[in-house]
């Protein structure tokens, strides 16, 4: 798989705000399928375990089976990834542009 799919996938799963929430729940720890499917009490099972698969898909969620259980942790790297190869550079360059216009509104008031 490129590089740009892996980042599709990763962009289609986090397009959805649920899918978004479930990560943020799995942020603190990993859970179990049935303790996310208590936070999402107002969905089916199948449809967590559909959000579930496609953030699995994008390797945002690795998954270990316990027994019956099946454990979802929250896979950061592939968002650092994105983060890394998107975001910081304008970062900087976003930092250089308020740091000029602080310098500028100083010397205003000067």
């Amino acid at each position: 798989m490129s590089i740009d799919s892996k980042d599709d996938a990763v962009f289609k799963a986090l397009a959805n705000g649920l899918r978004r929430q479930i990560l943020d729940a799995l942020k603190e720890a990993p859970q179990t399928t049935g303790m996310i499917c208590e936070q999402f009490a107002n969905l089916d099972r199948c449809t967590v375990m559909q959000h579930l698969k496609v953030l699995e898909d994008a390797n945002l969620v690795l998954v270990r089976r316990e027994g019956r259980e099946r454990w979802n942790h929250l896979n950061a790297l592939p968002i650092q990834a994105i983060h890394d190869r998107w975001i910081s550079q304008y970062a900087g360059q976003a930092m250089s542009v308020l740091t000029a216009l602080k310098h500028n509104l100083d010397k205003q008031s000067e």
